[in-house]
C-alpha cells in the first residue's frame, strides 16, 4: 500500500450461552446467560473484614440477589441489574462460606505505626495469614474471597501516605531501614535479625503487597473491596451526599459480578471469531524503585488467547531499562527465557505449539531482544511484534456533532496507522468521553502480518476485560493490565518464587 486510506471495522461480537452472539456483554448475559455455567448452585465464597465490613458484604450480597433499577439514563449502557442468580445461573451466598472477622483496633494499631514497612506488613499480615490458616485448618473449599476493607486502609495504605502525626503508634524496635538493607547485603548470623529485616522488602501498598503474599501461597484468588464502594449511604458528608464518588448500584453490580463470576473460574463471554493457533503477548516491565541501579527492572509477559484465557509468567530481573531512552529492552536469553516459558504453556494447554505469536509492547523491538524471541519458537511458528501507544498526535472529526465512530482507522502505510478503539459507539447511542477520542498508534514493527488484521486483533482484545461489564476498554487487554501486574510482581522478594498463574489471581 502506497497511499494512506480511512476504513472502519466492524464491532467484535461476542459469544455467551447456548453460543448465541451480541456486541454487548451486558445484553449478551441478560439474553443468554454466560458462556460457561457454573457447576453449582451457590458459589463457594469467603471474606475476611471487621465486623462493619463483613455486615456492609452481607448486605451488598443481599442486594444483588435482586433487580437493582438502572440509573436514570435512557443510553443501553445503563441497565437494570437482573440479578446475579438471573445472570449467571447461580446465586452468591447471603452469608459467605466461611467468614474471618479482623479486629479493628489492631488493625488501626498496625496499619498506623510509625514505622511504615513494619505497619504495612503487620497490616497485609492480619488478612494473609487468616486466609493462609482458613486454607491449611479448614476442609472447606473456597473459590475466592472477598477482602473488605475499610476507608483509612485504602488511605492510608498507599506508597506515598502519610499517617497524621496524632494518630501514629511510636514501637520501639531494634530494626529499621537502614539496618535491614545492610542485613538484605550481608545476611546476619541470627535468624531473628533476618527476620525482622523482611518487612522492609516489601512495597509500602497495602493492595500489592497482599496480592505479591497470597501470590507466593498459590491458587488463592482474591477480590479486595473498599466498604465506601459497596455501601456508600454508610459514609455521607454534611451534605447528605457519599463521601466518595462511585458507581451507581446497578453498574456496580454489574461490574463487581462480572468480575466475580470470572475469578470463580468461569468465562463471562468470548470473541465470536476465534483466531485458531494464535497467540498474543503483552510485555510488562516494572522499575525496581528501590534499587540504588535505576536501569534495574522486573519483565513479565501476559498470554491470552481470543478465547479469554490469560496467563502471568514472571521473567528475569535485569538492566532492562535504558538511561538514554528511558525504554525497557531484554538481553538475547533473558528475552528467549520468557518466550519459551510462554510457548511451552501454550503447547502444554493445546497439545501442538502456536501457529502465529504476536508480541504486543509500548516500544520498540531490538535485535537482540528480537533474535531471542526468535530462538524460542519451534518450527512453523511466526512471530510479530507490535508496538501499541496511546497519544493526541492526530485528531480526527465527523460532520455533525458526534464524535469519530470506534473502529474507524486510518492506515498511512502497510506497516502503521491509527485505530480508534474510543470513539462514538451506534449500538449505545452515545460516546463514553468527555473530550475528542484519541487513537492507538500501531505499527508493525517486526515479522511480517497484515495491517488490517492485526487492527481487527486489538478491537476483538479491548472487549476481553473480565474486570468489569464495560462495552468495550480503550486498551487491549494485553496491555491494560501491564502496569498493575507489574507493580504485583516487583512488590516483594518471595515474588521471585511465583509460578505461571492466571490472570484472575492479578486484577
Amino acid at each position: 500500500m502506497t497511499s494512506a486510506k480511512l476504513g472502519y471495522l466492524p464491532e467484535p461480537r461476542l459469544t455467551f450461552g447456548f453460543g448465541q452472539q451480541h456486541e454487548s456483554p451486558k445484553d449478551g448475559l441478560f439474553l443468554f446467560g454466560p458462556l460457561e455455567p457454573a457447576p453449582m448452585q451457590v458459589l463457594r465464597i469467603g471474606a475476611i473484614g471487621t465486623k462493619d465490613g463483613l455486615a456492609r458484604l452481607r448486605g451488598w450480597l443481599e442486594e444483588v440477589r435482586g433487580i437493582i433499577p438502572a440509573k436514570d439514563d435512557p443510553s443501553p449502557q445503563h441497565r437494570m441489574f437482573p440479578g446475579f442468580g438471573a445472570v449467571f445461573g447461580a446465586e452468591l451466598p447471603l452469608v459467605p462460606t466461611a467468614e474471618l472477622c479482623v479486629d479493628k483496633d489492631e488493625l488501626r494499631r498496625a496499619l498506623f505505626d510509625a514505622d511504615r514497612h513494619q505497619g504495612m506488613f503487620a497490616t497485609v499480615d492480619l488478612f494473609a495469614k487468616e486466609i493462609v490458616r482458613f486454607r491449611h485448618e479448614d476442609e472447606t473449599s473456597i473459590d475466592i474471597w472477598f477482602v473488605v476493607v475499610p476507608e483509612y486502609v485504602y488511605t492510608y495504605g498507599r506508597p506515598l501516605s502519610k499517617i497524621p502525626s496524632s494518630d501514629r503508634v511510636e514501637v520501639e524496635r531494634d530494626i529499621n531501614r537502614k539496618l535491614a538493607e545492610k542485613i538484605e547485603s550481608t545476611p546476619s548470623l541470627f535468624a531473628e535479625d533476618n527476620a525482622a529485616a523482611v518487612p522492609y522488602r516489601y512495597e509500602l501498598n497495602f493492595h500489592n503487597q497482599l496480592k505479591a503474599r497470597l501470590l507466593e501461597q498459590g491458587d488463592i484468588v482474591i477480590q479486595v473491596i473498599r466498604e465506601t464502594t459497596i455501601a456508600p449511604n454508610d459514609f455521607l458528608r454534611r451534605d447528605g451526599r457519599p463521601s466518595r464518588g462511585t458507581q451507581d448500584p446497578a453498574t456496580l453490580a454489574w461490574n463487581l459480578s462480572v468480575t466475580t463470576y470470572y475469578k470463580f473460574g468461569k468465562r463471562p463471554w468470548r470473541l465470536e471469531h476465534i483466531r485458531e493457533g494464535v497467540c498474543y503477548i503483552g510485555l510488562v516491565f516494572k522499575r525496581l524503585t528501590e534499587a540504588s541501579d535505576t536501569r534495574l527492572a522486573c519483565c513479565g509477559a501476559q498470554m491470552f488467547l481470543s478465547s479469554g484465557d490469560g496467563v502471568v509468567f514472571r521473567g528475569a530481573v535485569g538492566p532492562w531499562r535504558s538511561l538514554a531512552t528511558r525504554e525497557f529492552h531484554l538481553s538475547r536469553v533473558a528475552a528467549r527465557d520468557l518466550a519459551l516459558m510462554v510457548i511451552k504453556a501454550y503447547q502444554r494447554s493445546h497439545g501442538k505449539p502456536p501457529v502465529e505469536v504476536f508480541i504486543h509492547g509500548l516500544a520498540h523491538f531490538n535485535d537482540e531482544e528480537w533474535a531471542g524471541f526468535q530462538e524460542a519458537l519451534p518450527t512453523g511458528t511466526s512471530l510479530v511484534g507490535v508496538r501499541i501507544r496511546e497519544g493526541s498526535d492526530l485528531k480526527l472529526f465527523r460532520t455533525g456533532t458526534r464524535p469519530v465512530l470506534r473502529g474507524t482507522t486510518f492506515q498511512q502505510s502497510e506497516r502503521g496507522g491509527y485505530l480508534w478503539t474510543r470513539g462514538y459507539i451506534p449500538y449505545l447511542k452515545t460516546y463514553m468521553g468527555r473530550e475528542s477520542p484519541n487513537a492507538l498508534r500501531v505499527d508493525l514493527l517486526r515479522g511480517e502480518a497484515d495491517l488490517t488484521t492485526v487492527m481487527q486483533d486489538i478491537m476483538g482484545l479491548t472487549k476481553l476485560n473480565f474486570n468489569s461489564c464495560t462495552y468495550a476498554d480503550g486498551l487491549p487487554v494485553t496491555l491494560r493490565f501491564a502496569n498493575m501486574v507489574g507493580e504485583i510482581l516487583t512488590a516483594g522478594p518471595g515474588s521471585a518464587r511465583i509460578a505461571p498463574l492466571p490472570f484472575k489471581h492479578y486484577i
